[in-house]
């Protein structure tokens, strides 16, 4: 068999989770990565036989999408003539993890493919939703990336067709300890501002993952660090807790090492308000996305919060079977017709 596997470098969560995913499916056959998109800082270690800028996901300076440039980017010409050049055509198996060229080369060739990841979720009214509902955000999630088929990954099991998250092996092997200080990350907010707020907690050692910081510095109980994976991980699993967005790849890796969590959905990023639901409604603390990180709040759940453990650990075998009976679907159909046009 031979996979497209077509994986949106807006982030780390798509490159990361494809890592993961990659050894199971060699196993099926051969597969060849599709990067599309400039936005991610981890190295995709990969077997990338395509790369575009694609159509990435832009954000502004208080962290919430920027749908403008996000709209003008790319010159429609370009992006036709890109398109019709990618060979969706001549693959068995074409899993798109968010990524929009790839969703319109399958539409316009008429080839099926198959949506995969935390934002194929969304295309079930089951997954959690604000009361207040965007209808620009509703939008990009459920229209960025159309498929014959999606395969969700969340928090909890809302719909058949939406599975666990995929966590890295090396979380998932991890004994888990707590050495008393808590992991931070909120690339959003700025490092001062971090310092001025959690020096006022002087007994509490925070480690702060910043994308501004090249190396380690240490000011009073707050250590910044450069964002860099083992770093984090390590981190992460000897903390006491952490504080982060209300993305989806760092609080599911909380949840499965029972870590205590303070989410905070950044302003503008609907999907983070979507998953900021979900978490408060499984017992995480999730702060209102109206409000600005206080002191107040992080003395609280230091004392008070709750912690909400889930086990991931069958996500990949689960999630992999639901696509395997897809694919084999596909290629059963496929011998059929070959033998339909054989005996004409």
């Amino acid at each position: 068999m031979k996979i497209l596997y077509a994986i949106q470098a807006t982030g780390n969560g798509h490159i990361s989770r494809a890592i993961t995913l990659l050894p199971h499916l060699q196993k099926w056959g051969q597969v060849d990565c599709f990067l599309s998109g400039n936005n991610s800082h981890l190295q995709a270690n990969l077997p990338i036989k395509f790369r575009s800028k694609g159509i990435s996901l832009y954000y502004n300076n208080t962290g919430g999408l920027d749908y403008s440039k996000i709209a003008f980017q790319r010159n429609p010409v370009g992006i036709y003539k890109e398109v019709m050049s990618l060979p969706v055509e001549k693959y068995d198996l074409i899993l798109n993890d968010f990524d929009c060229l790839t969703s319109m080369a399958c539409s316009l060739k008429k080839i099926p493919s198959v949506h995969f990841g935390h934002q194929a979720s969304f295309q079930y009214a089951e997954a959690p939703r604000p009361a207040f509902k965007s209808w620009h955000g509703e939008l990009l999630l459920k229209k960025y990336v159309q498929a014959t088929h999606h395969i969700g990954l969340h928090f909890e099991k809302y719909h058949p067709a939406i599975f666990g998250a995929i966590i890295k092996q090396e979380i998932l092997d991890a004994t888990p300890v707590n050495l008393g200080h808590i992991t931070v990350y909120l690339p959003a907010l700025h490092d001062s501002f971090l310092q001025s707020l959690l020096k006022k907690i002087p007994l509490q050692r925070f480690e702060v993952f910043s994308k501004t910081v090249k190396t380690v510095t240490q000011q009073n109980n707050v250590l910044f660090k450069p964002i860099e994976q083992e770093s984090f991980n390590r981190s992460l699993i000897s903390s006491a807790g952490i504080i982060c967005g209300a993305g989806f790849e760092t609080p599911a890796e909380a949840l499965q090492l029972g870590k205590k969590i303070l989410a905070m959905p950044i302003w503008g990023q609907y999907e983070q308000y979507c998953n900021g639901i979900a978490l408060k409604n499984m017992g995480v603390q999730v702060l209102d996305p109206y409000k600005a990180l206080d002191i107040a709040t992080i003395e609280w759940w230091l004392d008070k919060g709750s912690i909400v453990m889930r086990d991931y650990s069958y996500s990949i075998q689960q999630s992999l079977s639901y696509l395997q009976d897809i694919a084999s679907a596909k290629v059963d159909k496929n011998l059929i017709l070959q033998k339909q046009i054989a005996l004409q």
